[in-house]
């Protein structure tokens, strides 16, 4: 099945699913930018590992409790009955957990020197404080410096969006692509991602004068969903995960799911 949106798929953004989306979002860009650029560069998968948030599902597992309540047969003791009150509220506990996410890396062969970086943005990255948006700031910032492409895509609707000095604010959109280009700094290329829209065909720009590489990203976000049936393990009768859709976006995505079936 094919995802029902024209670009992103905002339930894609769920926190236990989105390692899985940004591991083979990744590996799927990686793929069709490579097969552009050789043999003059290589485009190279690199880890990195994040702590993040996620939602404990119910484990499988033994737990050793802190206090454990045993049951043993005990003549002469009478059954009684207690009144128990009952929750009025039940939540889901959250945890940070390692999580692997990547970047993407393209090289020059001939010397391995890193023409330009590309990176699908992760929960951590837009996490507000020290070990989340501002330590991606110090990092984007080095690579501003070090006369390295920057392409960024942002697939998130959550969190804090790259830093720019203009516009400010960003343009009302769920979605972005930033583009830094060495020889344009400081001058960032945007395009806003409507929701009701495909994603744009974001340039990959090289060494010069080799030409930018199209990157399709709608193809590779539709490639992405039916490779891994996304659609076995999304819900469309409930809404997206947080944060809210705008009221208009609320009321598109509500009429595009009723359209092909997906909501009664």
């Amino acid at each position: 099945m094919e995802s029902p949106f024209p670009g992103m798929d905002p339930y894609l953004e769920r926190t236990s699913l989105w390692p899985d989306v940004h591991h083979r979002l990744i590996t799927a860009i990686c793929d069709q930018i490579q097969r552009h650029i050789v043999p003059r560069y290589i485009a190279q998968i690199t880890p990195y590992i994040a702590l993040e948030q996620i939602e404990i599902a119910v484990p499988r597992r033994a737990i050793v409790p802190d206090v454990g309540v045993y049951e043993r047969d005990a003549p002469g003791v009478a059954e009684s009955t207690a009144v128990i009150d009952a929750p009025p509220l039940v939540g889901t506990a959250v945890m940070e957990v390692p999580t692997q996410y990547a970047r993407i890396e393209i090289r020059s062969v001939n010397n391995e020197t890193l023409i330009t970086t590309i990176e699908l943005l992760s929960p951590v990255n837009k996490r507000p404080g020290p070990d989340g948006a501002d330590a991606y700031e110090k990092k984007r910032h080095e690579l501003f410096l070090s006369s390295v492409h920057l392409l960024e895509i942002d697939l998130l609707r959550g969190g804090r969006r790259p830093h720019l000095a203009k516009p400010d604010p960003l343009p009302d959109a769920p979605y972005f692509v930033f583009l830094s280009r060495v020889e344009r700094w400081p001058e960032i290329a945007i395009w806003p991602c409507p929701l009701q829209q495909p994603l744009p065909r974001a340039p990959v720009p090289l060494r010069r004068p080799d030409p930018d590489v199209a990157l399709d990203l709608t193809q590779i976000v539709q490639q992405v969903y039916q490779n891994a049936r996304y659609d076995l393990q999304v819900d469309y009768r409930s809404d997206p995960p947080p944060p809210a859709l705008s009221p208009d976006e609320a009321r598109w995505l509500d009429t595009r799911l009723r359209e092909r079936g997906l909501r009664d």
